[in-house]
């Protein structure tokens, strides 16, 4: 497994060994071992999650409060733009982001540690997107930033305007969300 880390340290892609003939292919998705090895923390998964979007959809940025979650995620089709922001106020990266292309093609997965909020942008024409996380989903403890905050300013390479759920056209902006200390 290659392992590069971002622009923020802590969050980082991952991209399995391939394995490809005139067959098809095999890989490894994910090794608990090589994984901690990987980020160097030891780390348990408990959920996993499988979303399917259309194209121009924009999911996020979520994260929870309460239980938070570190994500492992990966695009089984289609491609994603994925983000992570950090929102750990003591943390010298705090407001910042990083943004990588997902798609079935590169298989490359993104580990976006507990204390980011996290979202993605469709652009194909759909999306399957696989993750898991540390912790429980809990609703209540869920929160919203807004995906065009400029005081985070992430270029999403949009065309147009993006589809969003109620509950992602109503997040806040950093400077008043519930961040981690």
């Amino acid at each position: 497994m290659k392992v590069s880390r971002t622009a923020i340290q802590e969050v980082m892609i991952l991209e399995p060994k391939v394995f490809g003939d005139a067959r098809g292919f095999f890989c490894e998705s994910f090794n608990q071992k090589v994984f901690q090895e990987a980020i160097g923390l030891e780390v348990a998964f408990v959920q996993d999650n499988h979303s399917r979007s259309a194209g121009g959809v924009l999911r996020g940025l979520h994260y929870q409060l309460k239980q938070p979650q570190g994500k492992l995620v990966r695009v089984v089709r289609g491609a994603v733009f994925d983000v992570a922001v950090d929102i750990r106020r003591s943390s010298p990266a705090f407001g910042r982001w990083v943004g990588v292309e997902l798609n079935e093609e590169n298989g490359k997965q993104l580990w976006v540690p507990a204390g980011f909020a996290h979202g993605f942008l469709v652009f194909s024409a759909t999306a399957d997107v696989l993750y898991k996380t540390t912790d429980y989903y809990s609703p209540a403890h869920e929160r919203c930033i807004a995906w065009n905050d400029s005081a985070i300013g992430i270029e999403w390479p949009l065309a147009g305007v993006p589809q969003l759920s109620q509950k992602d056209s109503q997040g806040v902006s950093l400077v008043t969300a519930e961040v981690f200390d």
